[in-house]
């Protein structure tokens, strides 16, 4: 399965669960790796996704150093961006090319 078929396999609600269950319950373990190994069969995921999920949430909140899911999804949107202006651009470029030769190639009126 690719990265986003796996992404959308687990609802917000559910990752969002998750992670909340792996912050309460740390205490409880030696580790947070423990307490994320514990809580994955829990939820139906294995736990690099979970732990996935938790460094994420870190990230979201301030805890970790890394890129947001909120600049993240900005980065996107501009990358999505710059390459439809890129193609729009190469279009006129061509387009540009093909009437400046059509107008040399057209003969001069006397």
């Amino acid at each position: 399965m690719t990265k986003s078929k796996m992404a959308n396999r687990y609802s917000p609600e559910v990752r969002a669960r998750a992670v909340r269950m792996v912050f309460e319950h740390q205490g409880s373990y030696e580790t947070q790796a423990g307490a994320i190994a514990a809580i994955a069969p829990k939820i139906g995921c294995i736990p690099q996704t979970l732990r996935e999920w938790v460094k994420q949430a870190e990230k979201d909140s301030g805890m970790r150093d890394g890129v947001t899911t909120e600049e993240r999804d900005r980065i996107k949107s501009l990358e999505r961006e710059n390459r439809e202006l890129r193609q729009a651009n190469e279009i006129l470029r061509k387009a540009s090319a093909y009437f400046a030769q059509a107008e040399l190639d057209r003969p001069l009126k006397r």
